[in-house]
């Protein structure tokens, strides 16, 4: 070998491929670890961004929360120059029971057992089985 091939030549080349598996195994585990760290990196910053973005959600309903409370008393001033005022927060307050009564009834209805079930996945599930089943009775 001449002295410029000599400087051109990877000593790893000469390695038996045990050897070369040997460093497969170790560079595949530190670019895996690298990726782990990577994502969780990344998740951290990400959960730090929705946590921002639920505090302003939060914020944002507790004001509409207190608009709500203010036109509610609106009503019921503006009521109040037609009935006595006591009875015209009865009346805002039973409308207002009313209809969040109803709402409530309807997310109840919604989080029934068997809406929550997912339909899809097991009817593919019983379909899987039925062509097991006729697999196995061949």
């Amino acid at each position: 070998m001449s002295a410029a091939e000599d400087r051109y030549h990877d000593p790893r080349q000469d390695r038996p491929i045990a050897g070369l598996f040997a460093d497969l195994a170790r560079e595949t585990t530190n670019l895996a670890r690298t990726e782990i760290e990577l994502a969780k990196a990344e998740l951290t910053e990400k959960a730090g961004q929705a946590a921002g973005g639920v505090a302003y959600v939060a914020a944002g309903g507790l004001i509409a929360f207190a608009g709500v409370l203010v036109l509610l008393a609106a009503a019921v001033l503006a009521l109040s120059n037609v009935v006595a005022p006591w009875l015209a927060a009865v009346i805002v307050g039973v409308v207002v029971l009313a209809i969040g009564g109803v709402l409530a009834m309807m997310g109840k209805s919604k989080l029934s057992p068997q809406n929550l079930q997912p339909q899809r996945t097991m009817e593919t599930l019983r379909d899987d089985k039925r062509w097991a089943q006729s697999q196995l009775s061949r």
